[in-house]
C-alpha cells in the first residue's frame, strides 16, 4: 500500500514540474536568442570598427603632407596591410578611377572600369559617409579571386613634396579597403537558434551579406522572405511564411546599414516540449524502480557486515596482509571479525618469522662461499719461500712474506664482510706481488690511481683476487710472450664499476655467454672462482650487480665487477 501511495504522489509531482519547466524552457529559449543575437551583434559591429580604424588611420595619414604619390604612398598601404590578417587589398584611386597607389604593388586587371563599381559608385553618391558593399570576388586586381566585403571613402592625395614655395597639389580621392570575408563567415557560421533555427545579414537594399545556405537561395533551392526583414524596423515579429509559424528577430549592425534577421521556428518549442514530456516520463520510470531498489536495500543491509568481511578477504586472497576487519553488525558477525584479524596477525608473525629465517640462510651461503679459499694457493707460496730461502734469495723472501701477511690480514679482516675499496685494492696487490715473484718476468700488473671517493668506499671482501688468479692461471700463464694486468675503477652513476684486465689467451663468446651460468665445479688453481664472486655479489647487493666479462680469442679479457654507490652500509 505505501509503494502505491509513494508512487501517485510522484505522479501528480511530475505534471506540476513538467508545466513549470516547460513555462521556463519557453522563456529562457527567448532570452537565449535574444542574448546569441546580441552577442554576434557585437562581434560585428567589433569586425566593421576594426575595418573602420584602419580606413581612418591610412585617411589620417594620407591628410599628411608629408605622404605623396609614389613610394610613400605604397609604404603607408604596405604597413596598414600588416595591421589585421583579414586585409586582402588596400588601394587609393583618384576621382576619375586610376589608380594612384596599392598595397604589394598589384595591378589592375586590363580593360576594368573602376567608375562601374558599386562600392566607387556609393562613394561618389554620399562622400562624406563610409561605405560597405555586399560580399563579392575580388576582381580589380591580377591574382586576387577571394570573396571579400570592400569599405570605400572619400580621402586626399598629395602629388608633390612640401617646399619653401607652397605648390602642393591637393585632390579628392577614394580609398578602398577589401577585407576577406572568410571573418564574417566565422561569425555567424556556428550560430544556430533551435533545432533549425539560423541567422542571415543584409543590407539596406536587400543584397544577402551572409546566409548559411546562400549558394542554395542563388541557385533557386530556398526561398528567403528578404522583403518582410527590409521593410521593417529593430524589433521581433511573428511570421507565417511556407506554411510554419516563425519568429524573426531583427537588429540593426553599428556603423552600418546592414541588418542582422534571427528566423526561429515555433515548431522547435513543441519538439522541446516532447522532449520534456519524455525526460519527465523517464524520470517517473526510474524513480519507481529507485522505490523498489530502496526496499530491496533495506532488506539486504542485514547481510552487508558479511559482505563487507567478504571484501576484505578477497583482499587478503589477492596478497593485502596489512589489513584490518572493522565491521560493525550482529554479535556473531563481530566475533567472526575478531577472529578473522587475529588469524591475519598471526600470518604476518609467520611470514616475518620466515623472512629472518631466509636472511639468515642467505649469509650463511655467503660466509659459506668466502670460505672456499684454495689452500693450494698458500702450499705453493710457501714452497717458493723455502725455495728462495734455500738459494739465499732474503730480499725474495722478505717481499713474498710481506705481501703473504698483508693477504692473509686483509683475507681474516677481524671476521668481516665489508672493507673498504682501498684495503681491497692492497689485498689484490699482495697477491700480485707474490705470483709475480713465483712466475718471475712472467707478467707485469698496474693498479691505476683511483679518487678518494671510489677507494674510501666500502664492498665485499676478496673480489678482486679470483678474478686475477682466473687471469694468471687461464689467460697468461700459457701465453709465449709477457704478459699484463690492469686495475682500474670509477664511479657510473649510482654504481662503482672495478675493471680487471689482460693481455691473455681469451675465450670465445660462447664460453663467456656460460661462465656465469654453469654449475660450480673445482678448477685448478681457480681459487674461489669468477662464478664464486658473480654469486657473492648478487646474494649481498641483489640481482642487477655482479660481474660482466667480455672477451676475445688471443686478445684478453675484461672483467667488470659492479657493486653499489651505497653498498656500504649493510653487514658492516
Amino acid at each position: 500500500m505505501t509503494h502505491y501511495i509513494i508512487v501517485t504522489g510522484m505522479v501528480l509531482m511530475s505534471l506540476v514540474l513538467y508545466n513549470k519547466f516547460y513555462e521556463t524552457a519557453k522563456i529562457n529559449s527567448a532570452i537565449s536568442t535574444s542574448q546569441i543575437m546580441d552577442q554576434v551583434n557585437i562581434n560585428l559591429g567589433y569586425y566593421i570598427d576594426g575595418m573602420s580604424e584602419v580606413s581612418n588611420l591610412v585617411n589620417d595619414e594620407l591628410n599628411n603632407d608629408m605622404i605623396t604619390t609614389g613610394n610613400n604612398i605604397d609604404n603607408l598601404l604596405e604597413m596598414a596591410l600588416k595591421l589585421r590578417k583579414d586585409i586582402v587589398t588596400l588601394a587609393v584611386f583618384s576621382k576619375n578611377g586610376d589608380l594612384v597607389a596599392s598595397s604589394s604593388g598589384l595591378k589592375l586587371k586590363k580593360g576594368l572600369n573602376v567608375q562601374q563599381e558599386e562600392w566607387f559608385k556609393e562613394e561618389k553618391l554620399n562622400p562624406e559617409s563610409l561605405h560597405y558593399s555586399y560580399p563579392h570576388v575580388e576582381n580589380l586586381f591580377t591574382g586576387k579571386h577571394l570573396w571579400v566585403v570592400s569599405l570605400s571613402r572619400e580621402t586626399n592625395i598629395n602629388y608633390n613634396y612640401k617646399s619653401v614655395i607652397k605648390n602642393d597639389i591637393v585632390e579628392k580621392g577614394v580609398l578602398l579597403v577589401n577585407l576577406n570575408f572568410s571573418a564574417i563567415d566565422e561569425l555567424c557560421h556556428n550560430v544556430s537558434l533551435g533545432k533549425r533555427g539560423y541567422m542571415y545579414i543584409i543590407d539596406k537594399y536587400g543584397n544577402i551579406i551572409y546566409h548559411p545556405q546562400q549558394q542554395m537561395i542563388y541557385a533557386g533551392l530556398k526561398k528567403e522572405n528578404i522583403d518582410f526583414a527590409v521593410k521593417r524596423q529593430e524589433g521581433n515579429y511573428i511570421e507565417d511564411y511556407n506554411g510554419e509559424q516563425t519568429v524573426v528577430s531583427i537588429k540593426n549592425v553599428k556603423y552600418t546599414q546592414w541588418k542582422l534577421v534571427g528566423v526561429s521556428y515555433n515548431n522547435d518549442m513543441i519538439t522541446t516540449q516532447n522532449d520534456i514530456y519524455s525526460y519527465f516520463v523517464l524520470i517517473l520510470i526510474v524513480s519507481i524502480f529507485i522505490i523498489c531498489g530502496i526496499s530491496i536495500l533495506i532488506s539486504a543491509r542485514i547481510s552487508m557486515p558479511i559482505k563487507k568481511l567478504e571484501k576484505i578477504m578477497r583482499k587478503v586472497e589477492q596478497g593485502e596482509l596489512n589489513i584490518y576487519a572493522d565491521v560493525e553488525g550482529e554479535k556473531e558477525v563481530r566475533q567472526l571479525s575478531k577472529t578473522f584479524n587475529l588469524m591475519i596477525y598471526k600470518i604476518r608473525q609467520l611470514m616475518e618469522q620466515i623472512i629472518e629465517e631466509q636472511e639468515e640462510k642467505r649469509k650463511s651461503e655467503l660466509k659459506a662461499l668466502q670460505a672456499q679459499i684454495n689452500p693450494h694457493f698458500l702450499y705453493n707460496t710457501l714452497d717458493s719461500i723455502v725455495w728462495m730461502a734455500e738459494n739465499d734469495e732474503n730480499d725474495g723472501v722478505v717481499q713474498m712474506v710481506t705481501a703473504l701477511a698483508n693477504f692473509f690480514r686483509i683475507s681474516i679482516s677481524r671476521g668481516g664482510d665489508i672493507i673498504d675499496i682501498r684495503e681491497e685494492l692492497q689485498h689484490a696487490k699482495s697477491y700480485l706481488i707474490i705470483q709475480q715473484i713465483r712466475y718471475g718476468d712472467k707478467f707485469d700488473f698496474i693498479i691505476e690511481e683511483m679518487p678518494p671517493s671510489l677507494i674510501d668506499h666500502k664492498t665485499l671482501k676478496i673480489i678482486l683476487q679470483p678474478i686475477i688468479e682466473n687471469a694468471i692461471y687461464h689467460g697468461i700463464k700459457g701465453m709465449v710472450d709477457k704478459g699484463y694486468i690492469r686495475i682500474s675503477g670509477q664511479v657510473i652513476g649510482d654504481k662503482i664499476c672495478l675493471c680487471v684486465t689482460d693481455n691473455g689467451l681469451g675465450m670465445s663468446m660462447d664460453k663467456v655467454s656460460k661462465i656465469l651460468l654453469k654449475k660450480e665445479k673445482k678448477e685448478k688453481g681457480s681459487g674461489i672462482g669468477v662464478k664464486n664472486v658473480h654469486e657473492r655479489i648478487q646474494l649481498y647487493y641483489g640481482r642487477e650487480y655482479g660481474l660482466e666479462i667480455s672477451s676475445e680469442v688471443d686478445e684478453g679479457t675484461t672483467v667488470k665487477i659492479w657493486i653499489p654507490l651505497t653498498g656500504e652500509q649493510e653487514g658492516e
